[in-house]
């Protein structure tokens, strides 16, 4: 059988998959650390981490050793009967993350969804909320996922048009708006707010400092639980453990994925405390998968290497160097650049018919993967293990890219 090109494992996937994606031209075999190889064995750095799903880096053994010697013993006993390791992780996940109780899911859109669900539980059992009437309020330019509820929140027109029907009951207010959030509140038969303590798919938008912190005070005053989507910022992405941490906010409801398995499997949790979790009785929500005993011994053995890896310290210190030496690149395309920890955006004013995405496709040429986000902004996101001589050889080739255009 002839070799095949990354041409052919293209118009392959073309052929028989749905084109709800976009990929660069690339074709990756491969991965390690922040590197990733494509199928003619080039080499990339790794500058979005599967949208911070490989903070860990790709294939840590630690993780792949947890996985590999559970998938030999035990793979899936659905939550019909109990199982050895879902105890073991539930114990080690709750003190982790200093909470009650957890409910264990696959994918973050899951996760989002299983948050929701409590929250109106919540609101008709414990705040008195006349059924079918609680209220959720969500932020403009949010990403939660693709579900068609969580469509229903979303203000990109790439996401819900022609999804509707829509599910009712979000009431959608300006990020960053304390203002908004304050008139929502007012309404007795709102039960929660949902936020991103970052926007990661926005564009890596940063709120101004205070905003959470007087966010969930304000939520506390009108007994509206708090609810942060941590998916893509948590897990030592931000420079903290959390990106809420920043602010000594402590969710009423936490929303993890992605690196919460290192990447190495989907596992998706949700976390609470007994007033709120207790809400939901046994057959009202649930997932075959939902913790499954590989998915336990891989989330256990992730959130070890972030401790002891001290990627939280890490991910803050090579955020800072990232910014700096970004700033420094002297370009009139650089319009912006913002971030938090490991996980920055850089804004790409159009040159002489250059967008963002060529941009992107010359940082692959030059050995570095990355992809831009609403045309004109490109999110930087790589392992968070990456070491410093690493980051500023990168920082060179997204430097020379950019030049490349002048």
């Amino acid at each position: 059988m002839a070799t095949m090109k990354q041409t052919d494992y293209i118009a392959r996937e073309d052929k028989y998959g749905a084109h709800n994606y976009h990929p660069l031209p690339v074709v990756l075999d491969r991965g390690e650390g922040a590197f990733v190889w494509d199928t003619d064995g080039n080499r990339y750095f790794d500058f979005l981490s599967a949208y911070s799903a490989v903070n860990q880096g790709h294939c840590h053994p630690k993780i792949v050793d947890a996985l590999v010697e559970q998938a030999r013993k035990l793979t899936l006993t659905s939550r019909a009967f109990y199982s050895s390791n879902l105890g073991e992780y539930e114990e080690f996940v709750t003190k982790y993350f200093g909470f009650d109780k957890v409910l264990p899911m696959n994918t973050g859109a899951e996760g989002d969804e299983t948050a929701l669900k409590i929250a109106r539980k919540w609101a008709y059992t414990k705040k008195g909320i006349a059924e079918n009437q609680a209220k959720i309020i969500v932020c403009e330019n949010n990403f939660h996922g693709r579900t068609i509820t969580v469509v229903s929140m979303s203000t990109d027109p790439d996401s819900y048009g022609g999804f509707g029907p829509f599910t009712p009951g979000f009431v959608k207010i300006p990020y960053n708006d304390l203002k908004a959030l304050e008139n929502e509140l007012k309404d007795p038969n709102v039960c929660a707010f949902l936020v991103e303590p970052i926007q990661g798919e926005a564009g890596v938008f940063v709120p101004d400092e205070g905003y959470l912190k007087k966010a969930f005070d304000m939520c506390k005053a009108k007994n509206v639980l708090f609810i942060a989507d941590e998916v893509q910022t948590g897990i030592a992405r931000t420079g903290k453990l959390l990106a809420c941490d920043w602010e000594g906010v402590k969710p009423d409801i936490l929303i993890l994925g992605k690196a919460l398995s290192g990447g190495v499997f989907p596992v998706s949790a949700v976390l609470a405390s007994n007033d709120v979790m207790l809400c939901i009785k046994p057959g009202e929500h649930g997932s075959t998968f939902g913790g499954n005993p590989i998915a336990c011994k891989v989330a256990i053995a992730a959130l070890k290497v972030v401790e002891e890896e001290k990627l939280a310290e890490k991910a803050e210190k090579m955020g800072q160097i990232f910014r700096e030496e970004i700033r420094k690149i002297k370009s009139d395309m650089i319009t912006l650049v913002r971030g938090k920890g490991l996980l920055n955006a850089v804004i790409i004013k159009p040159k002489k018919g250059v967008v963002a995405w060529d941009v992107c496709v010359k940082m692959k040429d030059n050995g570095l993967l990355a992809k831009p986000t609403h045309g004109d902004i490109i999110r930087f996101a790589p392992p968070l293990i990456i070491s410093e001589s690493q980051l500023r050889e990168a920082i060179e080739i997204i430097k020379k890219s950019i030049l490349s255009f002048e």
